[in-house]
């Protein structure tokens, strides 16, 4: 299948998707390993690292940008973001990383429910396939 979203920062992953319920802010949501520290977050625990995010949008403090493009450095970030509606500060952490670190994450604006759990998601710029 192929899905066409709207790119809001330009890159290439793949990886298996995970839903996110809830919108989760970078800081102080997630820990230097990627995982989910929140602990009001219904999928605390889960590590993000390599996968495919999907998730409404992000939520809470623009300082969320620098924590991001320190992961995306790190090597501890998710592979990619799905977003189901735009968020300034998702896209400015990997803008920061991609700037700093010559590092890019792919992040896209589509429709993200038709992707199944268990696929191989593909993210290149705004085309996603499985």
């Amino acid at each position: 299948m192929i899905i066409h979203g709207r790119t809001l920062h330009p890159g290439t992953a793949s990886g298996t998707p995970i839903r996110l319920t809830a919108p989760l802010s970078f800081w102080g949501g997630t820990d230097n390993e990627g995982r989910i520290v929140d602990a009001h977050h219904p999928q605390c625990g889960e590590v993000l690292t390599g996968r495919i995010l999907l998730m409404e949008s992000g939520r809470g403090s623009s300082s969320a940008s620098s924590v991001l493009a320190e992961q995306i450095r790190a090597g501890t970030a998710p592979a990619a973001i799905i977003l189901s509606r735009p968020d300034p500060i998702i896209p400015l952490g990997a803008l920061i990383a991609a700037e700093l670190y010559d590092l890019n994450l792919p992040v896209v604006v589509a429709s993200y429910d038709a992707i199944p759990a268990d696929a191989l998601v593909q993210v290149t710029d705004g085309r996603i396939t499985w």
